[in-house]
């Protein structure tokens, strides 16, 4: 007896589906079970990595002469908090549950003439301290000046600022001295304990005066809870210059909400632009349509009629002359010029598709949210080892199909083209970080893990999937490969390969880039990227067009006598890696306020190695569209 599945589940299923991707922003796991505080309990405030937009450098928050606690105690990071250069560490900020607190001094400073240099420059660079309580990072809120005045949240608070007394035309910098906490909190109506749902920060620039002599005891006179005077305003700031005294300070307050714990990342999460992201989406979907209206044309009329016209030859006087792609049936699937390396391009794009699309769909269902730090970066990498499997396996499925011998020469080259090249680029970005003393730099530790997750995981998946993929029957050819090459008649100029793999890659480019905008605002402006649905939908779109554009030109090219499709079918939608690049470097120069020659060399380094990551991609995605594409039509031919 069978048991059909009603109607109502399905239904379910595809609603729950819809749902996700829709909400794909505001859907994720929290990654760490909520933490109860009653009353009193001590909440402790870690500190995390300075960073800069103008430099893309972080450092660690103790590489400035801030109050340090007795002891600093690191904590331990995951692989891709690592190589995000995030440091976090333990502070002197230590504040009770609902418990508020003003004016409280953390420590005394005298500047020297090194501790003032430091300061400058962070202020300089618009360096942010980021700061992290009960996970969540710390945020000032802002008040946009537009109609609804709605606020948006910014991580992390700047050093300091740069301004001029009234009347004077000397730049001064003042550093942010005073910070006025609030944590926001949802209470249990039963059992009176609460957890912790917001973390704000406003910062403010105030000279503090003291009377007598400093002691641990003494107390402000411009921040003194007993007689009410508390800092709401940066009036009277503290400059930072040489021998000047700055006393670091805080208040903290408790506000309750009702906001669930749950839902407590959904404020950092929000974007203001999911318009845009439909906007994206349908612009994609009408390029998908144009293309698969003429992937459909050409498979339904040119081809059936081809095909019919060709199986029916027999009959007519024009049997003598044949004409267009039935012409090179004898050459088709002659293997290209350095046929080695194209298979190990395919192998590593079968890798690389294999684990985004595992790690889009992990996201998707909420696995690898913000508040999991470096869950999307580990995730990614430990993908790309294990998916070594399936790169040896096609790299060496495609070889045997040329007729090759050599598996694991081919393996070991699939094992190691790809990673070791952009190793090295890696290596020398990471050499240019450590000599600008960055948190940044990736340990040597890290280093050597790296080498071996590649070589004692990776490696040896590689040969695997190449011994299991040489193995298997090769695929058969539909048609004879004749003995001698025929000559390509001169061609068109619009078939010129150039001109034509040029062309290829403007349509996938073109499917991405919107979505490509927000993607880089998330890596190089620090703001937190979750739009995985929307990002789900462009990913497929991607696959689509890169496959669609590159069947309709390999058509043309054999349609023009022209049989070298192997290659070029792997550039034409490769090129699209061109735009990115070249779009990468627009962004570079309109949106990023880059000074350092050091910064603009890591953001090209590492663009660079996006680029490369993408050419390979879909340039695979394009190789298998047109492998299909010539196989499918070239065994529905008759041939004598």
């Amino acid at each position: 007896m069978s048991v059909r599945n009603p109607p109502f589940a399905s239904h379910l299923w595809i609603s729950i589906s819809l749902l996700l991707f829709i909400h794909g922003q505001s859907f994720y796991l929290p990654g760490v079970a909520p933490e109860d505080f009653q009353k009193g309990d001590l909440l402790k405030v870690k500190v995390n990595k300075l960073t800069s937009t103008k430099t893309q450098l972080p450092y660690s928050y103790y590489s400035i002469p801030y109050c340090k606690p007795n002891k600093i105690v690191d904590s331990a990071e995951n692989l891709g908090e690592v190589l995000r250069g995030d440091r976090i560490e333990n502070s002197p900020y230590v504040f009770k549950m609902r418990e508020p607190q003003l004016c409280n001094i953390v420590c005394n400073v005298k500047l020297d003439a090194k501790a003032t240099k430091d300061f400058k420059e962070k202020i300089d660079d618009e360096y942010r301290v980021n700061m992290i309580l009960d996970n969540l990072p710390l945020v000032v809120p802002i008040r946009r000046l537009d109609q609804d005045s709605s606020i948006v949240y910014q991580q992390g608070f700047h050093v300091g600022l740069k301004g001029k007394y009234a009347g004077s035309k000397d730049e001064k910098y003042f550093i942010h001295n005073h910070l006025a906490f609030t944590v926001k909190f949802h209470k249990d109506p039963q059992t009176e304990s609460a957890r912790i749902v917001g973390f704000e920060v406003k910062p403010f620039s105030v000279k503090h005066d003291y009377e007598g002599k400093w002691s641990d005891k003494t107390r402000l006179t411009t921040c003194d809870p007993h007689s009410k005077r508390t800092v709401s305003n940066s009036d009277s700031p503290q400059e930072v210059e040489d021998k000047k005294e700055i006393i670091f300070t805080y208040d903290v307050d408790f506000q309750e909400s009702d906001v669930k714990w749950a839902y407590r990342w959904d404020t950092y999460l929000l974007m203001a632009d999911d318009q845009i992201h439909w906007f994206s989406i349908v612009n994609s979907l009408m390029i998908v349509l144009f293309l698969s209206g003429m992937v459909a044309m050409i498979m339904l009329r040119t081809l059936y009629r081809d095909i019919s016209k060709y199986n029916q030859l027999e009959t007519q006087e024009e049997a003598q002359e044949e004409t267009g792609w039935k012409l090179v049936h004898g050459d088709v699937f002659r293997p290209p010029t350095n046929s080695d390396l194209l298979c190990v391009y395919v192998g590593t794009g079968v890798q690389f598709f294999g684990m985004l699309l595992i790690t889009i769909i992990f996201a998707v269902l909420g696995f690898l949210s913000p508040s999991n730090r470096g869950g999307l970066m580990t995730a990614m990498l430990l993908l790309w080892v294990f998916m070594g499997l399936f790169a040896g396996y096609s790299s060496a499925r495609l070889y045997k199909m040329f007729k090759g011998t050599e598996w694991k020469k081919i393996s070991l080259r699939t094992a190691c083209l790809f990673p070791g090249t952009v190793f090295a680029i890696f290596f020398v970005l990471n050499a240019l970080i450590w000599g600008e003393k960055s948190s940044g730099a990736v340990p040597f530790g890290t280093m050597f893990a790296l080498v071996v997750l590649w070589f004692g995981i990776s490696v040896p998946l590689v040969f695997v999937g190449g011994y299991v993929g040489f193995k298997k029957p090769a695929l058969e050819d539909p048609v004879k490969t004749n003995k001698i090459p025929r000559q390509i008649p001169e061609q068109a100029w619009y078939m010129n390969p150039v001109f034509s793999i040029l062309i290829g890659g403007i349509l996938p480019f073109g499917a991405v880039f919107i979505e490509l905008f927000f993607i880089l605002t998330s890596i190089w402006l620090q703001q937190f990227y979750y739009i995985f649905g929307f990002l789900f939908i462009v990913f497929i779109i991607l696959l689509v067009t890169c496959a669609e554009i590159t069947i309709v030109l390999c058509y043309f090219q054999l349609c023009s006598e022209d049989y070298l499709w192997w290659w070029r079918s792997y550039l034409t939608s490769g090129s699209s890696a061109l735009y990115l690049f070249l779009y990468a470097a627009f962004y570079f120069f309109t949106k990023l306020e880059i000074t350092k020659p050091v910064s603009g060399v890591l953001y090209f380094g590492y663009m660079l190695i996006a680029s490369y990551a993408f050419f390979v991609l879909t340039g695979t995605i394009g190789f298998y569209a047109c492998l299909w594409f010539t196989r499918l039509i070239y065994s529905s031919v008759k041939i004598d």
